[in-house]
């Protein structure tokens, strides 16, 4: 059965399940279930009702970040990463004004350039973790 993607969120469960599964790290499913319908765009794709991979845009519409791209290893190497890229950047050359900054982490920066992102030369990305989550 081919793949389904839909431009939705994920239930909380299994957002938490597919982070872990694809290497990201934990997430409380209460945080999750608080944070993901504020998401500005999401895009799942299920294998059979199962959810083998997603994406999220976050912000405020100025400022947006892409998060949570991720594939489950059962299912990488298809173009999905892919995929999920591409229909949030469609999203964001229609909806997101073009003096708005899109931003993302990058553990693979080679699917992310092919979609024009690029290092910045005069900056440092910074994050602070405010509380480690628990592993399940």
């Amino acid at each position: 059965m081919p793949h389904t993607i839909e431009h939705a969120v994920p239930a909380a469960v299994e957002y938490c399940e597919l982070r872990v599964a694809a290497g990201l790290s934990p997430m409380d499913e209460g945080a999750a279930a608080d944070a993901l319908p504020r998401s500005l765009f999401a895009v799942t794709v299920r294998d059979g009702g199962r959810l083998v991979g997603m994406g999220r845009l976050v912000g405020d519409g100025l400022h947006v970040q892409v998060v949570d791209i991720a594939v489950h290893p059962g299912h990488q190497g298809r173009g999905l990463g892919r995929q999920v890229m591409e229909h949030i950047m469609d999203f964001v050359h229609r909806e997101i004004p073009e003096c708005a900054v899109v931003s993302l982490l990058a553990d693979i920066d080679w699917l992310y350039q092919k979609f024009g992102f690029d290092l910045p030369r005069r900056s440092v990305g910074m994050m602070l973790r405010r509380r480690p989550v628990p592993k399940q």
